[in-house]
This record gives structure tokens, sequence and C-alpha cells, in this order.
């Protein structure tokens, strides 16, 4: 049975979407955006601090389902530049230092709010 999540310490669903679901087995979380939790869009700032908000959204709603990062098992990282990938990887790897998840990055045309990166999930939350 599917159930939406929710939390105050990542940006609101402003359409169509929840923040994340789950089915009580695995947590799929929105796509993320360098968007802070009181609306701040950080889409001037470097893709390292961009991607840093990015998977803060990210942990938040898993958090707010119990899990952590090291329950991650996909990550899907979306680049408005691939230039920027080995920036983006570097900031990227502090948050899954051990077991880091299988992860897709992708080059993209445009992202939502013409910021640099947009980060989904998908997580274990069966323990």
């Amino acid at each position: 049975m599917k159930r939406i999540i929710s939390t105050d310490e990542a940006p609101a669903a402003v359409g169509a979407y929840s923040q994340a679901t789950t089915n009580e087995s695995l947590v799929f979380t929105a796509g993320q955006i360098p968007l802070t939790p009181d609306g701040e869009l950080l889409d001037d700032e470097d893709i390292a601090t961009q991607t840093e908000q990015a998977l803060d959204n990210v942990v938040a709603i898993l958090d707010a389902e119990g899990a952590t990062a090291e329950d991650v098992l996909k990550v899907s990282v979306f680049l408005d530049d691939i230039e920027d990938f080995d920036e983006m990887n570097e900031t990227y790897a502090g948050y899954f230092e051990s077991e880091p998840p299988a992860r897709s990055a992708l080059e993209v045309a445009n992202l939502p709010k013409g910021v640099g990166v947009e980060i989904e999930a998908i997580a274990d939350a069966s323990e």
C-alpha cells in the first residue's frame, strides 16, 4: 500500500507530486533541487553547493521515514552540464562514504527553475 512521506525539513512539494512515497519496503524521493526548506533557490551557487543542498533535502526526506543515506539503493543525478560531473561527484561522495548506492548521472537539456542539478533516490525502508 502506498503512503505519502512529507517533512518540513525539505522544500514542500509545489505541484502534483509528493516529497516521497513508500510501500513500507522502499522509499522513492521526488527529484530534489537546490532549494532550501525556507524556499531560497541556490541556482546561482556553484554545483558543489547546489549538490549539497539537493542531497541535504534527500537526506531530510529519508530521515522523516527513519531511513538514512546508508539505506539508499539507487540515486539518479540530473545535471544541466555534464562538465560539472567531477565537482558534483566530489560533494556527492561525502554523503555515501562506505558502500555507495548504484547511481546514474545524466546531462539533461533543462532542469526546474534553471538549477544545475536535481537528485532523486530510492532507499530501503524495510528495517
